[in-house]
């Protein structure tokens, strides 16, 4: 076993095995070493190094060579390129050293399993120099004040790969029987320079490389200095302007001065501001010079120069650096071309006059040839106009004036400091009658808008082209040659903007009708989609509008419209739509529906989609509700005209049944009666009591303290004298007023069990019943009923009826009489009857006569039998029947009539019921 503290020894000693270099870089105390094939190791090579263990090694153990273990740095090397040569030493191979890193160490395995580093090296790798390619060598002249030597020899080659090593290079020269010294490069390994001041001597250079893994050298060069000759260019540039235009006269100095070496010249120039250099050919200049004269060029220019120089007959020889540049202008010229002339015509004062404005465009530089000081104008009126030209002198490019309308030659002329320009010529037509251009394109090209036409097929002297933006109306226009079919629009047009353009083609003797056309520079997706709004909703339809977008909003042309709706369960329906429209009429839709629409608008770039609407559908088609009420009310209004032609063509029945005819009292003979003078309205007897006139009567006596209800009455009828009453259609009551009167009900027609005072609606009458012989005054009246409306009289002295109808003075009496008229009518309940008051004897003829079966008669039968008081009543026309009530008088069967209700009889009038 070790001690404790070896093992922190051993840590150290292993770092510090790491960083050892070289054969020497032995670990301290350490027990083998490691003995490198070769200490430097070219890239890609073989490379074999040893480990051998030491004596020191037995502190460790029985240590044998194949406990060895090979790393580098911290990755080991496969056992397939280990070698145990003996107990003491094992090898490591590499077949590639490309890929060997440093440190390469030696380890081995102690009790414990712990790795011991024995000893480790770094490996220097690197690769001999390549051979120097492409020498070449040139003799440059220096600057007076850089040095002595006017000229350098300076020769430069291509050093090769990287060597990973220090190489140095040599360059070497030599003359015929004379070696001068190496010159090494100077923080380079591609160039080296040295005086080169001798010519026409042949010279030979090469270079040599060398490193500490081998040496290489470059090809063998010989060349005469003299025809590898680099001069300085010219100095001292400059340029004057003669007499003409178009010349310039260029000088300098040259600082090559070698005899019998001579140079050539390269001159180049180009207007200020343009990228295109324009040489003079060589052939002018090959002779010793240090002028130029430079011709055709252009008028009021600003050119710009430079120089360079070469040694002549010399094809090794390099072309000196570019001199610096130098400016010159050329002189005025009359400007070379007329300005491009065109109107604009708008309404004038007064009325039949134009305001005519006249414009052109300023000559641009090349055609000014100098600075424009003035613009003469004349305006000339043609025939039927005859007023003499006027002339116009401005420095402005436009003129207004206000002319008759006609037809008018326009001629404009532009002035600099050397003369005047080609005259433009402009004929103002009042009506263009001339033959326009055809087929007339516009679309973007080259990133610029291009304009085509086909011509006429009379000769065109030019054409006018002008456009304008669609939202400012600024208008612009050119001038093309009439030989032109297109041309680029020249301005500063904008993307996304629509332009109107407009060709005019311009004739010798007049203007062509003009032709318009739209385009875009650029097109872009719309700004927004359009805003769609219902215009009239239906049942199964409904009808879109919207309004168009605006130029600035469309960006672009647009192809279509796209109407995309959609149920909120279903999918989305798109329906393409013309962009020439403004509305659109959906069907097939669902009733009482909700729907969800958007509109999107197309063009060349995509589309886009605008704000999303929401509309219902109808339950109901338009004039749906109206097909179904209206057939609904014709109809019953059909039927109700029938029912009222029926009801007309029926109305004596239906009157019989609903409006009876009522007699008025007033008018009746019982109205003009009284009892106290009955002879006042009679003259005889037999016209007051016609015989068989009157029923059988019944009187009651009731005492004036008993209450009698209608519901009390007897109910039961006499079945005998009902069935005898029915045979015979109506009862033979008195004057036949109770049986012949109208349906309506009475007191004794109500339902059963109804109270008597539910009969106000009929109100009956009495008639005078005479009670004793018929030739006398009875001593009491007694009244018999008779249906009326009208009402009664009031009492008017209850003392007078209780003296006329009571036995005694102490006790009043209520006469009765009944008379039947119906099968339901209710008889009077005799626990309320006091006593049956007795009536005068009766002669044997009066009872005859009363006891005789009478017939309710008509009207016409009681005149006949010349009763006045029978007239004021009607028979029933439903013929009631009699129910009869049989009270024994004065030892006689009598049949009395029921058919009336109880009343209080007085000396003056009737009592209310």
């Amino acid at each position: 076993m070790f001690p404790k503290w070896s093992w922190s020894v051993q840590a150290v000693c292993m770092i510090l095995s790491i960083y050892s270099f070289g054969v020497s870089d032995a670990l301290v105390n350490s027990c083998g070493h490691i003995e490198p094939e070769s200490p430097l190791v070219s890239i890609g090579s073989t490379f074999t190094a040893y480990c051998i263990l030491g004596v020191g090694c037995n502190a460790y153990g029985n240590i044998h060579a194949n406990q060895i273990i090979w790393k580098m740095k911290t990755e080991v090397v496969p056992k397939e390129q280990y070698r145990v040569i003996n107990q003491t030493v094992s090898s490591v191979t590499f077949n590639d050293t490309s890929k060997l890193v440093s440190p390469l160490t030696c380890n081995i395995l102690v009790e414990g399993n712990i790795e011991q580093n024995i000893y480790g090296i770094h490996i220097q790798l690197g690769l001999p120099p390549d051979k120097p390619e492409n020498l070449s060598c040139m003799v440059y002249q220096r600057q007076a004040e850089t040095g002595p030597e006017k000229f350098i020899l300076t020769c430069n080659w291509e050093p090769g790969r990287y060597t990973w090593r220090n190489t140095t290079y040599f360059l070497k020269q030599q003359w015929p029987n004379h070696n001068f010294s190496d010159c090494i490069p100077q923080g380079t390994n591609s160039s080296c320079s040295v005086p080169g001041d001798r010519f026409f001597v042949d010279l030979e250079v090469w270079v040599v490389a060398k490193n500490d893994l081998g040496e290489a050298e470059s090809d063998h060069i010989i060349f005469d200095p003299s025809q590898y000759v680099k001069p300085l260019p010219p100095k001292n540039l400059s340029v004057t302007s003669g007499e003409f235009s178009t010349v310039l006269k260029l000088s300098w100095q040259n600082q090559f001065d070698e005899e019998p070496l001579n140079l050539k010249f390269n001159i180049q120039y180009k207007i200020v501001g343009s990228m295109n250099w324009i040489e003079i050919p060589l052939e002018e200049t090959e002779s010793r010079r240090t002028s130029f004269i430079i011709q055709d060029l252009k008028p009021y220019t600003k050119y710009a120069f430079h120089v360079r120089c070469t040694i002549t007959n010399c094809s090794n020889c390099s072309w000196s650096d570019w001199s610096h540049e130098v400016v010159g202008f050329t002189a005025e010229d009359k400007p070379s071309k007329g300005p491009d002339v065109w109107r604009k015509i708008g309404a004038g004062y007064p009325p039949g006059n134009w305001t005519l404005l006249l414009m052109w465009k300023e000559l641009n530089h090349s055609e000014a040839n100098g600075i424009i000081r003035k613009y003469d104008v004349s305006v000339k009126g043609k025939p039927p106009l005859s007023f003499p030209p006027e002339f116009y002198s401005v420095n402005t490019t436009e003129l207004t004036l206000n002319v008759p309308n006609g037809t008018y030659e326009v001629r404009v002329t532009a002035y600099n400091n050397a003369g005047g320009s080609p005259t433009s010529v402009l004929l103002i037509p009042a009506v263009n009658l001339k033959a326009p251009v055809k087929d007339v394109k516009a679309f973007p090209k080259d990133d610029k808008l291009w304009v085509e036409w086909s011509p006429p097929r009379d000769n065109v002297n030019k054409y006018i082209i002008e456009w304008y933006e669609d939202c400012d109306n600024l208008s612009h226009w050119q001038q093309e040659p009439g030989s032109s079919q297109g041309t680029f629009l020249r301005g500063d047009l904008k993307p996304f903007k629509c332009y109107t353009i407009t060709v005019y083609p311009l004739y010798t003797n007049g203007q062509g009708k003009e032709r318009s056309t739209q385009a875009y520079l650029q097109q872009d997706v719309p700004a927004m989609g359009p805003a769609v709004r219902t215009k009239k909703v239906g049942k199964s339809e409904v009808i879109l509008q919207w309004n168009p977008l605006s130029m600035e909003e469309r960006k672009g042309f647009i192809r279509y419209y796209a109407i995309s709706y959609k149920i909120a369960s279903e999918n989305e329906t798109v329906v393409k739509v013309e962009p020439s429209k403004t509305e659109y009429a959906l069907s097939s839709l669902k009733s009482d529906t909700s729907y969800t629409v958007q509109m999107t608008a197309y063009t060349d770039k995509g589309g886009a989609r605008g704000p999303t609407v929401v509309f219902t559908t109808h339950k109901f088609a338009e004039g749906e509700i109206e097909a179904i009420v209206v057939p609904v009310c014709l109809a019953f209004l059909i039927i109700t005209l029938l029912g009222v032609l029926f009801c007309f063509s029926k109305r004596d029945i239906i009157k019989k049944h609903i409006w009876p005819n009522v007699p008025d009292p007033s008018k009746s003979v019982i109205a003009q009666w009284s009892p106290q003078t009955p002879s006042k309205h009679f003259n005889s007897k037999d016209q007051i009591y016609p015989e068989g006139s009157f029923t059988d009567v019944s009187v009651v006596e009731i005492e004036a303290g008993d209450k009698i209800s209608l519901s009390e009455q007897d109910s039961k009828p006499s079945d005998l004298l009902r069935k005898e009453n029915a045979s015979e259609g109506h009862s033979s009551g008195i004057g036949g007023s109770s049986c012949m009167s109208s349906p309506q009900q009475s007191v004794s027609d109500s339902d059963e069990g109804e109270p008597a005072q539910n009969t106000s609606s009929t109100v009956q009458y009495s008639t005078v019943v005479p009670s004793g012989y018929r030739d006398q005054i009875p001593s009491v009246q007694v009244f018999s009923r008779s249906e009326s409306t009208q009402p009664l009289l009031d009492l008017e002295e209850q003392s007078e009826d209780q003296q006329v109808l009571g036995s005694d003075n102490s006790t009043p009496r209520y006469h009765y009489f009944k008379q039947n008229c119906n099968r339901d009518e209710t008889t009077m309940d005799e626990s309320h009857l006091e006593k049956v008051k007795q009536i005068p004897p009766i002669n044997e003829e009066d009872l005859a006569g009363l006891q005789a079966p009478q017939k309710c008669g008509s009207s016409l039968e009681r005149e006949e039998q010349g009763v006045a008081l029978a007239s004021a009543f009607h028979p029933s026309p439903e013929g009631p029947t009699l129910q009869v009530e049989t009270t024994r008088v004065n030892g006689v069967t009598d049949e009395v009539p029921k058919c009336y209700l109880p009343q209080t009889v007085r000396q003056g009038g009737y009592m209310p019921q």
